[in-house]
């Protein structure tokens, strides 16, 4: 059966001669930020990634169908779209089988970005462990597809509303590289220091090409995670920034808020505690990580054709 998968001209011209493509996830269009600014943001992700040598492609879910890159007209519907579904490995057939449309969080992005060959994926943040997950059980799904799915994902770490210390735990229990760049500790999504030192560390793109090549010759599964942290002159630092995570984790408890609802709660509560600055910060690490998303794609591309 074949995948319903449509690749725009660009990509599928990419791909076809092995040059360097990028994945971008589409949640941050349809359940990220209010409409314009969720398509110019997309848009601007984008730019970077044309930048720095490599081609773009949003994944979304339209009408039963695995659009991987999107056309100007369908950014902007999706940016605009009441009623879309949020993807993870659990809802994505669904939505296909059902011909829905739904934006794809990391978990799907790289599902989808698997099956069309991309191999690296730029995002914000990943998923985790949840504070207070040893009572409610609740990880994200992003965990698991970086042990199962061979794409490196980039990221600023986890979003720091989570328990970073259970998360790096699960991704270490699954094998999973969580590669700190340019730097020893891990960073914390609007934070460059977590406090917790990173398992590995490389210092440039090539390095971890060369690591994604090699998990591949070894046949080990799953992917690695490159965690890039916010630029300096973005970043709230983790000392400021603690307390306002404590009262939204606090109000979203009181509210019996649960499951995917709690995410998108806690980052309005950052962005009406911090006056903002925590949207703007998510901005910048999003278009930090596109770039060095299109580095570590271009030298990828080079060290295969080498």
């Amino acid at each position: 059966m074949t995948l319903p998968l449509v690749l725009t001209p660009a990509v599928a011209a990419a791909l076809a001669q092995r040059q360097p493509v990028v994945a971008l996830e589409s949640t941050i269009i349809s359940h990220g930020m209010p409409y314009p600014q969720n398509v110019e943001t997309a848009r601007a992700l984008e730019a970077e990634v044309r930048a720095g040598g490599a081609v773009p492609a949003t994944i979304a879910v339209l009408a039963g169908r695995i659009h991987v890159g999107l056309a100007d007209a369908e950014l902007d519907a999706l940016g605009q779209a009441r009623a879309v579904m949020k993807l993870s490995r659990a809802d994505l057939a669904v939505c296909i089988a059902q011909g829905k449309t739904g934006a794809t969080t990391v978990a799907a992005t790289m599902i989808c970005a698997h099956l069309a060959g991309i191999a690296v994926f730029a995002t914000g943040g990943i998923g985790g462990v949840h504070r207070g997950a040893e009572h409610s059980f609740d990880i994200s799904a992003d965990l698991m597809e970086l042990a199962a799915t061979p794409v490196t994902v980039v990221a600023a770490g986890a979003k720091a509303i989570l328990d970073l210390a259970k998360t790096l735990e699960v991704l270490e229990t699954h094998g999973v590289p969580v590669i700190a760049y340019g730097q020893d500790a891990l960073p914390a999504f609007w934070s460059r220091d977590s406090g917790l030192a990173a398992p590995l560390r490389m210092d440039d793109a090539d390095s971890v090409a060369r690591a994604h090549l090699m998990r591949a010759r070894l046949g080990l599964p799953g992917g690695q995670l490159v965690a890039n942290p916010i630029p300096a002159s973005a970043e709230i630092p983790a000392a400021e920034i603690a307390p306002l995570i404590a009262q939204a984790l606090a109000e979203a408890q009181v509210q019996g808020i649960h499951g995917k609802a709690v995410t998108p709660f806690l980052l309005e509560r950052m962005f009406a505690l911090t006056g903002g600055r925590s949207l703007a910060a998510n901005i910048a690490l999003a278009l930090n990580n596109a770039r060095l998303g299109a580095a570590i794609a271009c030298a990828i591309a080079r060290q295969q054709q080498g």
